[in-house]
């Protein structure tokens, strides 16, 4: 029952399936954590421009990608909110995850922030391993940041957060194996640095870089052993704003992604059972058994083609008068490990100290290949406060 409820909340929280790892000249191998819901795009404007976050120009929601470029924001403080339905092309209706962020500035040089993430899987209907129906319940994950970032330079600024996860997936379950199941609970942080390179009409380059979820595993019983990673990430991003006239500017985005999260092996097949058995067997408690640290660094070289496991995203954003904006994104996942790949679209109004952000996942695929993601909508409200500087 616990790997069905840990899938559960993988499936429910990615849109993606696992599939059975099998011996192949190309095996299908995904990177699974737990606490996926650390991985989906919290507001509207990354939204739609393909989940991209860790160099675009600063707002209230930098918190969720790099906490470093708040302090390069001209307002004083600002909030951001933000909901989105869940899975809805698969008539799903009651799953969403909401957030909201806000940041403070304390002088010109550095700023706080905290931020949640609410993510609700619905109502479940728990069953046994033959199907059998035992409970029902409301299965609910929430993340908690509280940040701290600063201008080392009057292009550089540094950030760091610690973070807070609880995930209740067993809420409402009734076990009838002697198991007792409890919400899994972790700490983690995130270290980022920002370059704002661009001048005083907005033209240039900006860079970001971001570890982030770096934390210990997480459980959801009283088994020492039965701990899962969390979603450790490593992310760089770069973008370049071009600037025709007074009103008119043209952001361009990228950002490239890797889990800090060991492998899975994939399964032995020489034909002997008992060889095959006690070698899968070894290598999957090596898997589950590394140390924190030891996992991240293991990363970079478990798995034979490392560059796989680089999800990219491109974004485009075109404002007018710094009121008007019109975005557009791709998302980039290999096949072998996870396959979602989407285009999104989105646009954003800012109505002094108000914004409105709305994004679009164009739906992709058709029968069994569409992508569960597909029409998926995100809406951002957003609020600054205090004169610009």
């Amino acid at each position: 029952m616990q790997f069905s409820l840990k899938a559960g909340g993988l499936l429910f929280a990615m849109g993606v399936g696992v599939a059975s790892l099998a011996q192949s000249s190309d095996p299908i191998n995904v990177v699974t954590s737990a606490v996926p819901f650390l991985r989906i795009s919290p507001d509207a404007r990354a939204g739609a421009m393909g989940d991209v976050g860790l160099a675009t120009s600063p707002d209230a929601n930098s918190t969720f990608w790099n906490l470093a470029k708040l302090p390069f924001i001209d307002s004083k403080g600002g909030i951001s909110l933000t909901y989105t339905p869940w899975l809805r092309d698969l008539g799903v209706n009651d799953v969403f995850l909401a957030s909201a962020a806000g940041y403070f500035k304390l002088d010109e040089q550095s700023a706080i922030s905290a931020s949640v993430r609410y993510f609700d899987l619905g109502d479940i209907q728990f069953t046994d391993f033959s199907g059998n129906p035992l409970s029902t319940g409301k299965p609910t994950e929430v993340g908690v940041d509280f940040g701290y970032s600063r201008k080392i330079s009057e292009r550089w600024g540094v950030g760091a957060a610690l973070r807070y996860v609880n995930s209740n997936l067993a809420r409402g379950f009734a076990s009838n194996s002697g198991v007792d199941y409890k919400a899994g609970q972790t700490v983690a942080g995130d270290i980022s640095t920002y370059y704002n390179g661009v001048d005083e009409t907005g033209k240039g380059f900006r860079a970001g870089l971001a570890l982030s979820n770096l934390g210990g595993k997480i459980s959801y019983t009283n088994n020492a052993i039965e701990r899962d990673y969390i979603p450790a990430n490593l992310g760089v991003g770069v973008s370049y704003t071009a600037v025709f006239n007074e009103d008119t500017k043209l952001m361009f985005a990228l950002d490239l992604n890797k889990l800090l999260v060991p492998t899975p092996p994939v399964a032995s097949n020489t034909g002997d059972f008992q060889v095959d058995s006690a070698r899968d067997a070894n290598a999957l408690f090596e898997y589950r058994n590394k140390g924190v640290v030891n996992s991240w660094f293991s990363s970079f070289g478990d798995s034979d083609n490392e560059l796989a496991e680089v999800q990219a995203s491109v974004g485009m954003e075109f404002s007018y008068a710094d009121q008007f904006f019109l975005r557009t994104g791709y998302f980039h996942e290999n096949r072998n490990k996870g396959n979602r790949r989407f285009f999104t679209a989105g646009v954003g109004l800012k109505f002094n100290a108000m914004g409105i952000d709305f994004s679009y996942l164009i739906p992709s695929g058709q029968g069994t290949n569409r992508n569960p993601l597909s029409n998926t909508l995100r809406f951002s409200l957003l609020f600054d406060f205090g004169k610009p500087q």
